[in-house]
């Protein structure tokens, strides 16, 4: 089953355009993966069509080979852009393979180890930032059957904060608790903002709060500060969505610190994916993918998450997004009370709605910008 083309779409989301492939093979079958990134749709777009001489005429089959041809052959590291590209190609690749052998992903990749998964969610905080929008927004968020919801705080804070906001952020914190109660999972959401010493002071006070984790509370590039925060916080510390290849994993796993590992599929393709599960497993840890791109990064997800042992948590935001985006994929993902339970149709089980999809296109402000006031509000940008 050879490829034969491939076409890209961008769907401008508001807060984050999202970038799809639709991968042809000569046999007439095809597959859908996703490249979405933060600012660089384009950019991503662009690379998937460059590299395209490595992987026409390929077959769908070898995946692994596909890889080393769009990463390793390149001889250039192109970071999360060339990890997306690749990471949209195989995805595409596995969804036809999946078509071929009537199988869904999760079968391929290793078979169901999970009834249902367990969710939580993010994105649901829209709005002002203040303890009040957020005790408001969480008994909705635990009225709809989540169990776990995950949160940033923290506004535009960059490596230290005034005191005020210090606080704004510990009052925000304790909203929460109190709105969805003592048996609900509280996630605080860092955003790779913080020095070491700030991560470790919010780290403390939020202890009262009992949160579950507290995730990429300092810059991923520095993988000792991170293996510091950890070794030192009493509120244990999630990451990994930042990284993009095997190695990153392996670094910061052989210090034994960090044991909620947020690997991104979107940047690693599914083959890596897998095996870094495995790791994450010999190290005693447990997976919690970051599913926050588009709804089909969210369907990759649950495929891994469902094939993997030592899952944790799965990420939704795509019931807190714009309202059409249940249009964009047919049949679109669906939680029920705080679950995910995936079908057994073949490949993805999904496919795209170009005529949903034509109807939202590229803007340049459909991005997040984390370090701006009022970033909480997921609203376009007009510069």
């Amino acid at each position: 089953m050879i490829i034969s083309d491939v076409e890209t779409f961008i769907v401008g989301n508001p807060w984050k355009n999202w970038l799809f492939v639709k991968l042809q093979t000569k046999d007439g079958v095809y597959g859908i993966g996703e490249g979405t990134l933060n600012g660089f749709a384009k950019t991503v777009e662009a690379a998937i069509h460059e590299l395209k001489h490595l992987y026409i005429g390929m077959s769908v089959f070898d995946v692994e080979t596909v890889s080393l041809k769009m990463i390793r052959d390149v001889y250039s590291d192109g970071g999360q852009i060339q990890g997306s590209a690749l990471a949209a190609i195989e995805t595409a690749c596995w969804d036809i393979i999946g078509k071929l052998t009537g199988q869904p992903l999760y079968k391929l990749l290793g078979g169901q180890c999970h009834e249902k998964l367990r969710c939580y969610a993010n994105g649901w905080y829209r709005g002002p930032r203040t303890p009040e929008n957020f005790y408001e927004k969480a008994k909705l968020v635990v009225s709809k059957g989540y169990t776990a919801l995950k949160f940033d705080p923290f506004g535009s804070a960059w490596r230290t904060v005034e005191k005020r906001d210090f606080r704004l952020a510990i009052e925000i914190i304790a909203a929460v608790r109190e709105a969805v109660g003592p048996d609900t999972d509280i996630l605080i959401e860092g955003h790779n903002r913080f020095s070491v010493h700030t991560a470790l002071q919010f780290a403390e006070a939020m202890v009262p709060y009992k949160p579950t984790w507290f995730e990429a509370p300092v810059p991923p590039q520095n993988i000792s500060s991170m293996v510091e925060v950890a070794k030192r916080s009493p509120v244990p510390v999630a990451c990994g969505e930042d990284y993009y290849c095997r190695e990153q994993f392996a670094e910061l796993l052989k210090h034994h610190a960090v044991h909620i590992i947020q690997l991104e599929p979107q940047f690693l393709g599914i083959s890596a994916s897998k095996q870094i599960c495995g790791m994450v497993h010999a190290h005693g840890g447990v997976i919690a993918p970051h599913s926050a791109q588009g709804p089909v990064c969210s369907i990759v997800c649950a495929h891994l998450n469902m094939a993997t042992p030592n899952f944790y948590l799965h990420e939704i935001f795509d019931e807190f997004n714009e309202p059409w985006e249940e249009n964009v994929l047919t049949p679109p993902l669906k939680v029920a009370n705080g679950y995910i339970e995936l079908s057994d149709r073949p490949g993805l089980g999904v496919d795209l709605n170009l005529e949903e999809v034509q109807k939202h296109p590229y803007h340049p402000g459909n991005w997040l910008p984390l370090f701006r006031q009022g970033w909480e509000k997921r609203e376009q940008n007009q510069s």
